[in-house]
């Protein structure tokens, strides 16, 4: 099982903008069968971390190329990251494996 994370830092005052992109390309993914439940937060303003960053976390069983013929491309995708990097500086994916049975047979990423 993998948790995967994208980072993205974004411009000075355009975070929950950002934000909101990102929760409408994760309903795509999701509500196309191509993406596990996601996770959206932010660090800046309010709370200590890195100013104006956004994260998405994600668990998935096994890591695909989401380029794999089986995978239909989504109408309005790009139209969608579009929005979302207009806000962008900089980002980053990460890809961490879950360490023995951490979860047993609840995963709280899902429940």
């Amino acid at each position: 099982m993998y948790l995967i994370r994208r980072t993205f830092k974004i411009q000075k005052g355009k975070t929950r903008d950002a934000a909101e992109a990102a929760k409408e390309i994760s309903a795509k993914y999701q509500e196309k069968g191509q993406r596990a439940p996601v996770w959206i937060y932010i660090s800046g303003p309010t709370t200590p971390g890195p100013a104006d960053t956004i994260y998405m976390d994600w668990v998935e069983e096994k890591l695909e190329n989401p380029y794999r013929e089986e995978n239909q491309s989504i109408d309005g995708l790009r139209d969608l990251f579009r929005n979302l990097y207009q806000y962008v500086e900089e980002s980053k994916i990460d890809f961490f494996q879950y360490y023995g049975d951490t979860f047993k047979t609840e995963n709280p990423f899902t429940n």
